[in-house]
């Protein structure tokens, strides 16, 4: 039950850590950070202050890649480093070379994999799965259980409910071509969608656009309109009430 800290990491103060835990090689911690019980914080991961992290979770991940795999471990990595006043739950997996701001939430079980970048005040909630070479920028909330595919873009206060699925192959996992079309999806400013909707390869979901629960979308959604249904297609403007620049509340 005893801590393994190496004497190489350095460690500010008023750092309280658990029972199990493993700090490796050159890793910073900052002041006023609490570390639980049996978690990982891998070599030259970089954390800021006022930082939680509950049990059982592991920092600075190397992935693994089977002969299959698209992505390929690189020659060097370049560390995980997580800003000031984050709060991370029990049993999440950060990645090596992720970068994570300030004031963000990260519930429990939460999966955010290497070469992801994460802005400021974000809520990124229990069971979500962030994949490589995302971008995801201020203020948005991904609920529960929300998959982000690879080389995907969140810009600000986006609004992602439940369940959403999204892809970045339209070849399902056939034919070389498909090599030459990955792509993720978009969510510009404000953009919002609803419960158990599933967004195909490459689609943009523009400036304060909503989709509707339970949606497939094929194609692109335009700036301030409602889309619902399998697949998707228009409904209305969103009202004037709901647009992100009449409300202070973001």
């Amino acid at each position: 039950m005893k801590n393994y800290i190496s004497d190489t990491s350095k460690i500010g103060k008023n750092v309280s850590i658990g029972y199990n835990s493993v700090i490796e090689d050159n890793v910073e911690i900052g002041n006023d950070c609490t570390i639980g019980n049996n978690v990982i914080i891998h070599p030259n991961t970089k954390l800021g202050s006022n930082i939680r992290i509950d049990d059982n979770t592991i920092i600075g991940k190397k992935p693994m890649f089977s002969p299959r795999s698209i992505f390929k471990a690189e020659k060097k990595w370049t560390p995980t480093i997580i800003g000031n006043n984050n709060s991370i739950g029990a049993n999440v997996i950060i990645y090596i070379q992720s970068n994570i701001g300030e004031f963000n939430l990260i519930a429990d079980y939460s999966s955010i994999r290497e070469n992801v970048q994460i802005g400021d005040y974000n809520i990124i909630g229990r069971n979500v799965s962030i994949e490589n070479f995302c971008k995801i920028g201020n203020k948005n909330k991904l609920e529960t259980n929300v998959y982000i595919t690879a080389y995907s873009l969140i810009e600000d206060y986006c609004f992602i409910a439940p369940c959403v699925s999204t892809s970045n192959d339209n070849f399902a996992g056939r034919d070389k071509e498909r090599f030459n079309h990955f792509k993720g999806v978009t969510f510009k400013t404000g953009a919002r969608i609803g419960v158990g909707s599933t967004i195909l390869p490459g689609i943009i979901l523009n400036e304060d656009a909503f989709v509707g629960a339970g949606s497939l979308v094929t194609k692109d959604i335009p700036a301030k309109e409602i889309w619902i249904g399998s697949p998707a297609k228009y409904l209305r403007n969103v009202p004037e009430t709901q647009l992100l620049i009449n409300n202070t509340d973001k």
